[in-house]
């Protein structure tokens, strides 16, 4: 049978080809990691936002500072193609609510996130709430650092994934800068944008119910998942299916 338009090969941004039919309008996904991570934590998301013919690209944050962090997320919006769905995860939330401002911007994705107010810093949010298990685990570098335990990565973070996952995402986790916590975001981009929100309801990272009330007061449409803190990695098709939900979205505008 010849080939048609349908059949194209359609190349991503990150240089893999994925076989697609075509979409009707050019969006981008950019992807925003969380705390104790990086870009890698989002390998099994990737690859199927791919083979939807998605344009995908994901930000390596410093995570050394919020406004780091934000313009960081700002040169990947810069770059990208089109409308732009921004996605975050945990840290990310924060990072995406002050980033998500950019015209470009069309939509917002929150995996097991913060879902901040203008003014509203991490500490603000947290203590509302019982304070989480996973903050209970880690550790200070002596230089304004901190990090997860090995063991809180395995019983916090990551409880849902093998043994040896969690241990690998202990060793590449990236140090967060302790003033972040009360760094906030100067604008609250979920106000004017259309916004999705994955709750974790076993979340031993972020209080579940932080998630939840974040996203009832943002109106995002919401998902809820038994899952651990680290969903993009144990339930990667049903994250994945919310960013698509989203994509298609701005495509349909």
């Amino acid at each position: 049978m010849p080939r048609t338009a349908f059949d194209a090969d359609v190349k991503s941004s990150t240089g893999t080809t994925a076989k697609a039919g075509t979409r009707p309008k050019q969006v981008t996904v950019v992807l925003v990691h969380g705390a104790w991570a990086d870009a890698s934590s989002w390998s099994k998301v990737i690859p199927l936002l791919l083979a939807k013919g998605m344009t995908v690209l994901a930000v390596q944050s410093p995570l050394t500072s919020l406004g780091d962090d934000v313009a960081a997320t700002k040169r990947i919006i810069a770059t990208a193609k089109g409308e732009v769905v921004l996605a975050g995860h945990s840290w990310g939330g924060t990072v995406i609510t002050e980033a998500g401002a950019d015209p470009k911007v069309s939509a917002l994705v929150y995996i097991s996130a913060f879902g901040n107010d203008a003014g509203e810093s991490g500490s603000e949010l947290i203590g509302k709430y019982p304070k989480p298990p996973a903050l209970s685990a880690v550790q200070m570098d002596g230089a304004g650092f901190v990090t997860s335990t090995v063991e809180g990565f395995i019983e916090n973070i990551a409880p849902d994934l093998p043994l040896e996952e969690a241990r690998t995402l202990a060793v590449t986790q990236g140090p967060l800068a302790v003033k972040t916590f009360d760094e906030s975001p100067s604008v609250a981009a979920w106000k004017t944008k259309p916004s999705w929100f994955v709750v974790s309801a076993n979340d031993r990272t972020i209080s579940p119910e932080l998630e939840a009330a974040v996203a009832e007061r943002m109106k995002a449409k919401t998902t809820v998942l038994q899952s651990s803190h680290m969903s993009l990695l144990s339930h990667p098709a049903e994250v994945a299916g919310v960013i698509e939900e989203a994509v298609n979205f701005v495509e349909g505008q």
